[in-house]
């Protein structure tokens, strides 16, 4: 029967030392560098848009942002590759990073990095409150997902993995 709130079992026996392909590439500094780039291009690409204020620009490119992280992060779960065995198959990216363990550098940038698109965005649309509530939303929903009591955590059953529904 399915519930709310579920629970994602826990990764059987990873070796601390094993290196999962599928999300070793986010700790590279590159990758750090190219998400600012891509928020830097998708602003520049609403900013050249005719019709667009820079308040519509900075909030079209937060959501936009939020929805890509939220997607790539959280909304995609396994691997494409078989070597640990079908370990992570049931994890999202998020879950997947640094062998699940909170509070790395690499995890705190990607939390980071929305807050500040968000006060960007706030700020340039003069803090109208219609725009903010837009944007918090949007900031809120990846921010939750990122937060360690929702560690392998699915609601309506979203997410889970056909080991889990048994």
């Amino acid at each position: 029967m399915r519930t709310l709130v579920q629970r994602v079992a826990s990764v059987a026996n990873l070796n601390e030392h094993s290196v999962n392909p599928n999300s070793h590439w986010v700790n590279l500094k590159g990758s750090w560098t190219t998400n600012i780039v891509v928020i830097v291009a998708l602003r520049l690409l609403f900013g050249t848009i005719p019709w667009t204020t820079p308040e519509l620009s900075w909030t079209l490119t937060n959501l936009l942002y939020c929805l890509f992280q939220y997607i790539m992060f959280h909304g995609i779960i396994g691997t494409p590759f078989e070597v640990n065995q079908g370990a992570y198959d049931n994890l999202t990216l998020w879950e997947q990073m640094d062998n699940g363990e909170q509070y790395t550098p690499t995890k705190k940038f990607l939390t980071v990095v929305p807050i500040a698109v968000f006060l960007i965005s706030t700020h340039y649309s003069n803090y109208d409150l219609a725009t903010f509530a837009i944007n918090f939303t949007a900031v809120l929903i990846v921010l939750i997902a990122k937060l360690p009591a929702f560690h392998r955590v699915r609601f309506f059953g979203i997410n889970m993995g056909q080991n889990d529904l048994d």
